[in-house]
């Protein structure tokens, strides 16, 4: 299948980046000041899944929130996001990264030739290029589609995180058994390429059923708007609200327009088991999931 990435880059608003895996290390989380079982008010919240994230100039997609035992709070994105190859670079357990520690900018209302407004930061403290790459990881479905990053949000910012999906609520969990050919899905997430139109951010579509070569890794769909440069790392759930992976790439052939997602169950095992953060978990949303389309 011919992928491209579907992260963007404010230089370069129309280039495609390719997608990628590959596991991390990432530094322990200090703890906060804020227990992480309160959140801001979902309708007040800055900092969601669907956030718009500028890495050095290239924008992507917050997915779904974490939390660890320390009480840090994370917002997942695409590893690719972070990373420096070409768009063609799509083994995460060779493709090149930015260093852990790179600082990454929230925003919203991002255009194609502006970050638009930044209403938080944190930095880089796991890849799963970098980490599948220090691993001399050799599983090519892990290499191929291990797509995800986490970014450790600023504690003076954690105030203003909330982990509810705008418009659909949730996530209610992890999904543990991948999706079925004609199961439905939803997302959210608003590329600066949408020009900030907002009716274009919550997307629902159908699965096309799981490669059978992919051992779980990856999960191909359609949605009504396909993901497009800006999107990576975007939440997907499943119609009962559970975080079935994140948008890592947009396929070209063989089903042109189609996005493929890694599996967040798989690549969250991953990080909890190479990054070194200690009860690395998804948080569930404040909100209650509703597939109201």
């Amino acid at each position: 299948m011919t992928v491209r990435r579907t992260s963007s880059s404010v230089a370069a608003a129309t280039a495609v980046l390719a997608l990628g895996p590959a596991a991390a290390l990432a530094a322990a989380a200090p703890a906060q000041a804020a227990p992480r079982s309160e959140w801001a008010p979902a309708a007040d919240a800055a900092i969601h899944p669907g956030v718009q994230m500028y890495t050095e100039g290239a924008q992507c997609t917050g997915n779904f929130v974490f939390t660890d035992d320390a009480g840090a709070t994370y917002v997942g994105y695409a590893a690719h996001c972070a990373g420096t190859g070409a768009a063609t670079d799509t083994d995460g357990c060779e493709a090149a990264s930015l260093p852990l520690g790179t600082r990454v900018d929230f925003t919203e209302g991002g255009s194609l030739v502006s970050e638009g407004t930044r209403v938080g930061g944190g930095e880089l403290v796991y890849s799963s290029w970098q980490a599948m790459d220090r691993a001399g990881e050799t599983d090519a479905n892990a290499c191929a589609y291990n797509d995800f990053a986490l970014v450790r949000v600023d504690p003076a910012d954690a105030g203003k995180v909330n982990p509810s999906i705008p418009f659909w609520g949730g996530p209610t969990g992890v999904d543990g058994d991948g999706v079925a050919a004609g199961e439905r899905v939803y997302s959210y997430g608003n590329s600066s390429l949408r020009a900030g139109l907002e009716v274009l951010s919550p997307k629902t579509g159908l699965a096309l059923g799981d490669p059978a070569d992919a051992d779980g890794w990856t999960h191909p769909l359609y949605t009504v708007t396909p993901g497009v440069p800006g999107d990576s790392g975007s939440a997907f759930v499943d119609a009962d609200g559970r975080a079935i992976g994140t948008l890592s790439t947009l396929g070209l052939a063989p089903l042109p327009a189609s996005n493929n997602i890694g599996d967040l169950g798989r690549e969250l095992a991953y990080a909890q088991a190479s990054s070194g953060i200690g009860g690395l978990r998804l948080v569930e949303g404040t909100e209650p999931f509703s597939p109201v389309l």
